[in-house]
C-alpha cells in the first residue's frame, strides 16, 4: 500500500465535504478506530479515523461497526469536547501524513470552545490526539505515549503537545526547477544515495510507489530507468525526469485525482489516489479516496483485530474439538469390543442347553453351533472351579454387561458427534465474527460452562439474561430487512424470538451456518434469492458453488428441549442452489444494531 502524503493530501481535500458539519455521534469500535456520525450539505456522512498500527486511515465510510455497550474513557472524553460541535476546518500539516480537525462548540459555562483532533497516521506510531489550540495542552490520546517509552514525546493528559519529529524536506508541490536537479546532482554524488530512493530522501510526502511512478513516466518499461539514474544521467534525461515530476505535482496541486487498485510490478496490490501506469492486472477505478480505501482495506483491519481477541478462543475450541475427536475414536473401538456381546449370548444358550454334557473341572467344552450354520462346532472355555449351570449363568452376566455398554457407547458416541459439529459450528462463527460477536461467543461458553466467567472490574452489572444481543440486518434490493445470526445467541435471538410465524427462515443444508430470517409474509424471488446469497456466505459453504439452502417459514422451526444453543429442527422446506457472489453482499445496505 501507499499511504502518503499525496494520499493524505486528497483524504483532506475529499473531506472539505465535512467542513461546517455537526458531529452527532462519536463511538469507538475497536481499542484504535473512532466513527463519527455527523451531519453536512444536508447529508449524513459517517468519518473513520484509525491509528491502527498495521492500517491508519481517515476516510468516509458506508460501513457499519459495533457500537460497545460501555465507552472507553478516550471515546467518553471526545463526546465530551466534540459531540455536538461544528467543524470549522479539516487540514494537513504540510505533505506529512499529519491531519487536523479544528471543531467548535459551547462549553459548560456556554462560552465557545475550540479543540483540535490531531490524526498522525505513522504506522505503529500512528495516534489520535485531542488538544487545546489555546494552550497547546493535550486533552488525551488513543495510545499513550509515558516518559518510559519516549522523552522527547509524551502522548498523555496535561502535557504539551509536540509534534513528531521534522525531517526537514523540500515539499514536492513547491518545488523549482533548479531546487529539483540541485537535490538530484546532491544524490547522484552520493554512493549511497543511488536509484529512486533519493527522490523520498528529498521530498516529504512522497513514497517509493510514487517515486517509481515518476520515473516509470519519464524512461518507459523499456528503459532501465534505474540504470540511467546510476550512471551520470544526461542533461536530456534529467528534463525528461523533472518533466515527469512536474507534471505530477501539478495534478497533485490542482487536486486531479483518480483512485485506483492495482498491482505493482513484484505484484503486490497497492492503491494510489492518482493514476499509476506501471500498476499491472486488474486495476480498479473509484470515484473518490474513501470508497478507494475501503476497497483496500476492506475488513483486513476488523479481520486483524478479531484474530488477536480470538486468538485464546481459537485455541481453546480447537483442543475441545480435538479432544472430542480422540474421544470418537476411543468409543469406537469399544464399541468394536461390545459388538462380542452377541458371542457371549450364544456361548450362554450352547451351554445351558448342553448342561448333561458337562461335568464340574471341565476347561472347555466343544457344541454344536445351531446358530452358525457355517461354524457347526464351537469350543467354549470352561472355569473349571464352577458348575455347569454357573458357566453358563458367567455367559449371559458377560452378555448383559456388554450389552449395557452398548446403548452406553452409542450414547456417547451420538454426544460426542453433536459435541464436535457444535465445536466446529463456534469455529466457523469465529471466521466472520465482529468484536461484539467474539464477546456473545464467549458469553454463550461462558453460559455452556465451558469457561470461566472473567473477574469482574469494577462491579460491573451482570448482563441481563433476556438482553438482546447484536443484530445484523441487511437490506434487499426490494427494500426489505433481512436478519442474519453470526453467533449461537444471535441465531436463537432472530429465529426463536425475533421471527413472526409467516417470516421466512433459511440455513444451508447440513452445513454450520447462519440462521438468516426475512421479516416479511410478503416478496419478491429477488429478495429470497439474496436472503439464500446470506445463508450461503455466512456459513462453512462461503467458497464453494451451488450450495444447498433450505427455506421454510418459522412456525415449521423449533429447538429440540435440550438441544444446544442454535440448533433447531425443521420441516416443510424447499431448497434453493446458490453460488455465494461476495460483491453483491459486500453492496448490500447493511446496519448492527446493538442490544
Amino acid at each position: 500500500m501507499a499511504l502518503d502524503g499525496i494520499v493524505t493530501r486528497s483524504i483532506v481535500h475529499e473531506l472539505q465535504v465535512c467542513v461546517g458539519g455537526r458531529i452527532n455521534k462519536i463511538h469507538q469500535p475497536s481499542a484504535s478506530d473512532i466513527i463519527m456520525n455527523l451531519r453536512s450539505q444536508g447529508e449524513n456522512r459517517r468519518l473513520l479515523l484509525s491509528a491502527n498500527p498495521t492500517y491508519p486511515r481517515v476516510h468516509l465510510t458506508e460501513e457499519s461497526f459495533p457500537n460497545p455497550q460501555e465507552a472507553p474513557m478516550f471515546c467518553m472524553l471526545l463526546r465530551k469536547h466534540c459531540e455536538g460541535s461544528v467543524i470549522e476546518a479539516i487540514s494537513q500539516v504540510g505533505m506529512e501524513r499529519i491531519i487536523h480537525i479544528d471543531v467548535r462548540q459551547r462549553d459548560e459555562l456556554g462560552d465557545m470552545s475550540q479543540k483540535r483532533i490531531v490524526i498522525e497516521l505513522m504506522g505503529r506510531h500512528s495516534n489520535i490526539i485531542i488538544v487545546d489550540p489555546s494552550t497547546g495542552t493535550q486533552l488525551d490520546g488513543i495510545h499513550h505515549v509515558t516518559p518510559a517509552i519516549s522523552t522527547f514525546r509524551i502522548v498523555m493528559p496535561g502535557f504539551a503537545y509536540t509534534e513528531p519529529p521534522q525531517q526537514h524536506k523540500l515539499n514536492p508541490l513547491k518545488s523549482s526547477k533548479e531546487e529539483f536537479l540541485a537535490a538530484l546532482k546532491e544524490a547522484a554524488s552520493k554512493e549511497e544515495n543511488k536509484g529512486k530512493g533519493w527522490m523520498v530522501d528529498a521530498y516529504s510526502g512522497l513514497s517509493p510507489l510514487i517515486a517509481e511512478e515518476i520515473y516509470y513516466r519519464a524512461f518507459g518499461k523499456s528503459s532501465a530507468g534505474e540504470g540511467a539514474e546510476e550512471e551520470s544521467i544526461s542533461t536530456e534525461n534529467n528534463e525528461t525526469l523533472w518533466s515527469s515530476f512536474n507534471s505530477l505535482m501539478n495534478d497533485i496541486l490542482e487536486h486531479r485525482y483518480s483512485p485506483l487498485i492495482g498491482d505493482n510490478s513484484k505484484g503486490k496490490s497497492v492503491f494510489s489516489a492518482i493514476p499509476l501506469s506501471l500498476v499491472q492486472g486488474d486495476i480498479r477505478t473509484y470515484d473518490s479516496i474513501s470508497t478507494c480505501m475501503e476497497a483496500y482495506y476492506g475488513d483486513k483491519a476488523l479481520r486483524d483485530t478479531v484474530k488477536q481477541r480470538t486468538s485464546d478462543l481459537l485455541r481453546f475450541l480447537q483442543n475441545e474439538r480435538n479432544k472430542n475427536i480422540k474421544k470418537l475414536t476411543k468409543l469406537e473401538e469399544d464399541l468394536a469390543q461390545a459388538d462380542d456381546a452377541e458371542r457371549y449370548r450364544i456361548s450362554g444358550e450352547l451351554l445351558l442347553s448342553s448342561l448333561h454334557m458337562i461335568t464340574k473341572g471341565d476347561r472347555e467344552v466343544k457344541l454344536v453351533n445351531y446358530y452358525d450354520e457355517e461354524q457347526n462346532t464351537l469350543t467354549i472355555p470352561l472355569d473349571h472351579l464352577l458348575t455347569p449351570s454357573e458357566n453358563a449363568q458367567r455367559y449371559f452376566k458377560k452378555y448383559n454387561k456388554f450389552k449395557n455398554s452398548l446403548v452406553a457407547i452409542e450414547e456417547q458416541m451420538s454426544k460426542t458427534r453433536e459435541e464436535i459439529t457444535y465445536l466446529e459450528g463456534l469455529l466457523q462463527q469465529l471466521t466472520y465474527a465482529t468484536i461484539n460477536d467474539i464477546e456473545e461467543i464467549r458469553e454463550e461458553l461462558v453460559q455452556q460452562e465451558y469457561l470461566r466467567e472473567r473477574g469482574k472490574k469494577n462491579n460491573k452489572k451482570k448482563k441481563k439474561k433476556d438482553a438482546r444481543p447484536t443484530l445484523h440486518v441487511f437490506k434487499s434490493s426490494e427494500g426489505i430487512e433481512i436478519y442474519v445470526g453470526k453467533n449461537n445467541l444471535q441465531n436463537e435471538y432472530v429465529t426463536n424470538k425475533l421471527g413472526n410465524s409467516n417470516d421466512t427462515w433459511l440455513h444451508t443444508k447440513d452445513i454450520p451456518g447462519s440462521h438468516v430470517l426475512i421479516r416479511s409474509s410478503s416478496f419478491g424471488e429477488s429478495t429470497l434469492n439474496e436472503a439464500a446469497q446470506l445463508a450461503a456466505y455466512f456459513s462453512q459453504a462461503k467458497e464453494s458453488s451451488s450450495v444447498p439452502v433450505d427455506c421454510t417459514l418459522i412456525k415449521h422451526v423449533r429447538k429440540p428441549s435440550g438441544a444446544k444453543p442454535g440448533f433447531v429442527i425443521y420441516d416443510h422446506q424447499k431448497t434453493l442452489f446458490v453460488t455465494p457472489d461476495e460483491q453483491m453482499i459486500k453492496k448490500m445496505p447493511n446496519t448492527i444494531k446493538n442490544g
